[in-house]
């Protein structure tokens, strides 16, 4: 199954539904800053990613409990792959040394990182 990109709005519903698990539209609602976007608008957005395969839902009464049904892992590891194919030629080496030069990671981070990751065998 191809996992589709999602706008920013959609992403936003998408993590409030990761964090909680499972919830209604007013459980969502109430994660919004404020301002709160109107309840037709994130209604739409589940309908959307509904649409999209992200969540799926249970009917209680006239209410839908929504939960999601592609995890934030495997999401993220898609965005990923997408973000240094787009914008680094597929180099995840060329997207490290950008977050290096652009100061959005130490050296120290990277040292840290290089050590985890030898040491995770």
């Amino acid at each position: 199954m191809q996992i589709q990109q999602l706008t920013k709005a959609e992403e936003q519903v998408m993590q409030y539904l990761w964090d909680l698990k499972k919830a209604f539209l007013k459980d969502i609602l109430e994660l919004f800053p404020e301002p709160k976007p109107h309840t037709n608008t994130v209604s739409t957005i589940l309908k959307l990613l509904k649409d999209k395969d992200f969540v799926d839902y249970k009917v209680f009464g006239r209410q839908h409990q929504y939960f999601p049904i592609i995890s934030l892992e495997k999401y993220r590891g898609k965005s990923m792959k997408s973000l240094v194919t787009n914008y680094f030629d597929g180099s995840y080496k060329n997207a490290v040394s950008f977050l290096v030069e652009k100061n959005e990671m130490s050296v120290e981070d990277l040292e840290l990182l290089l050590n985890e990751l030898k040491n995770k065998d």
